[in-house]
């Protein structure tokens, strides 16, 4: 019970310490420069995503999470997806670039529901990996049983099929090249 009550103090303690420093954030927005500023509230959202990133995957080299300073600074989920601050410098931005554009996954001034947004991004990710993981295993299961001395044998048989089809293939080349080379050297030359 003590210990119940001692968490939620302390995620509220957590909430409190988040709660002021946007609010110094936005206080200071004004005298500050805007990238540091941006910059900022990268920083507040890396730092709500902690628990979470410390619950990743070890294997999932794929995940970043990174501020990237620049003229707009990033805060990079993974290869192709990243957190930015919007022009109005305190609206949140999660953007993934496909291969048709860049697509929006969610906008907020909230930095929760830009979190929730990361971590259930993150969790589809994890699961699109263990799904692909997976299928790998099935397919060299499948591929294991399809191998008997009968489909080998077939297998064997098709390939040397397709050799002996380039085989013929060439030896018709050649042949049509040397028909070409005598048909000119025989023929009249008196036009």
């Amino acid at each position: 019970m003590e210990e119940q009550q001692h968490i939620e103090n302390k995620r509220s303690l957590d909430r409190a310490i988040r709660d002021v420093r946007i609010a110094d954030v936005e206080q200071s927005s004004v005298v500050v420069e805007l990238g540091d500023t941006e910059r900022a509230r990268l920083e507040i959202l890396h730092e709500a995503l902690e628990d979470v990133a410390k619950e990743l995957p070890e294997d999932m080299e794929m995940l970043t999470f990174q501020i990237v300073p620049g003229r707009k600074p990033r805060f990079w989920i993974d290869i192709t997806s990243f957190v930015e601050m919007a022009r109005d410098k305190r609206t949140y931005r999660f953007l993934k670039d496909t291969r048709l554009g860049r697509v929006v996954l969610a906008e907020s001034q909230d930095v929760d529901d830009v979190a929730d947004s990361v971590t259930h991004y993150l969790a589809e990710r994890i699961i699109e990996r263990e799904k692909a993981i997976e299928s790998d295993y099935l397919l060299n299961k499948m591929s294991d049983k399809a191998i008997n001395p009968k489909t080998a044998a077939l297998a064997k048989r098709s390939q040397s099929g397709g050799s002996n089809a380039i085989w013929w293939f060439l030896c018709g080349i050649l042949a049509g090249a040397i028909g070409l080379v005598l048909y000119a050297w025989f023929l009249p030359t008196n036009f």
